[in-house]
């Protein structure tokens, strides 16, 4: 019963990340701000999200798994578009 209860838990607060960082990817107002917001806010949501699979499961290693590529590619994916963004000289809109 602890468990479910400490994964309910994980599953809002997941929730709660996930929707901010939607929030700011739709109210933040240039392209470096937009990628940051929803980059940090959905790793913590899918992480607290996986976490809680992990804890209903019983520690499934698929779970694991999903867990660990969250955590590296979504970071990396957010440091490559950033560099493109600055290696084609766009300005803070997104625009050249």
């Amino acid at each position: 019963m602890i468990a479910e209860a400490v994964a309910a838990l994980l599953l809002l607060v997941g929730a709660a990340f996930i929707l901010i960082g939607s929030i700011g990817l739709a109210r933040l107002p240039d392209f470096f701000t937009r990628l940051h917001s929803p980059t940090k806010a959905t790793t913590l949501g899918l992480g607290s999200i996986a976490a809680a699979g992990i804890i209903v499961s019983g520690g499934d290693l698929r779970g694991l798994v999903i867990l660990l590529f969250v955590f590296i590619t979504a970071p990396i994916t957010a440091h490559v578009l950033g560099k493109v963004a600055k290696s084609r000289s766009l300005n803070r809109e997104g625009r050249r």
